[in-house]
């Protein structure tokens, strides 16, 4: 199963032109998206508030990542300030995968954005979170907080851009995307084995874990036969026949 280390932005003196600033609304963004990841099969470790970009990079280094993601909102420079407009999706140019997940998050972000010729991928050298990183890395720009019409973009569609974002990550991982449903209560109803959690909706995929008859577990999706769960801190699919939601 996928694990991606999250990273939204800690600055927290970045102010949004129309009030609030980076970290608020990139943590939010980062709120919208974890029941989406987590629906789609994809676990997550996230850093804090109180972290820096250089606390955040050596927490990802210290863990086993597929993916490292950056979210940011954008400023132009003082001259032209509040005059520029657009999402920048950046990678680090020697990275393939890095360059495979920047593209896919752009077209993806093309289909959301008010004006798609405005959203790129772009190759830096300069930014730590996609040069430092021993996990593939991709930092998001999602528009520009200087701009009115940008900002107010970013604040009245968080959700779509979480939804848009994860959907760009299982497109990534080669999974399907899962609408987030409100978490519900099921039941493992097997003839007395164990249930497999499985990393893919799959017969042959590997299994994360297994769920004895008659435990408890969170539904948070549905792919055909496949019901997308939670467990004791794992996330996976598992078939639907011997689950019975209550």
């Amino acid at each position: 199963m996928p694990k991606i280390y999250l990273s939204p932005s800690t600055q927290e003196f970045n102010q949004y032109v129309g009030g609030g600033n980076e970290e608020q609304y990139m943590n939010l963004l980062a709120d919208y998206m974890e029941p989406y990841l987590l629906a789609s099969g994809i676990n997550y470790v996230r850093n804090t508030p109180d972290m820096t970009a250089s606390s955040s990079i050596r927490q990802s280094n210290e863990g086993n990542y597929d993916l490292h993601l950056a979210l940011h909102s954008n400023a132009s420079p003082e001259f032209m300030a509040g005059q520029l407009q657009g999402s920048d999706v950046y990678y680090y140019p020697r990275s393939s995968k890095g360059f495979e997940a920047a593209q896919i998050i752009a077209d993806n972000l093309k289909l959301i954005y008010p004006d798609p010729s405005l959203v790129n991928a772009v190759p830096t050298t300069g930014i730590g979170e996609v040069k430092r990183t021993k996990a593939p890395a991709v930092l998001i720009e999602v528009a520009y907080h200087d701009n009115i019409e940008d900002e107010q973009w970013i604040k009245n569609n968080l959700e779509e851009i979480a939804a848009n974002i994860v959907l760009s990550l299982t497109q990534y991982f080669g999974l399907p995307f899962i609408p987030y449903t409100e978490g519900k209560a099921a039941v493992v109803k097997t003839d007395g084995g164990n249930l497999n959690i499985r990393a893919y909706p799959s017969s042959d995929s590997a299994v994360n874990t297994v769920v004895p008859n008659g435990a408890l577990l969170d539904v948070l999706g549905q792919y055909g036969p496949w019901y997308s769960v939670y467990y004791n801190g794992v996330t996976g699919f598992a078939f639907s026949e011997y689950i019975s939601i209550l």
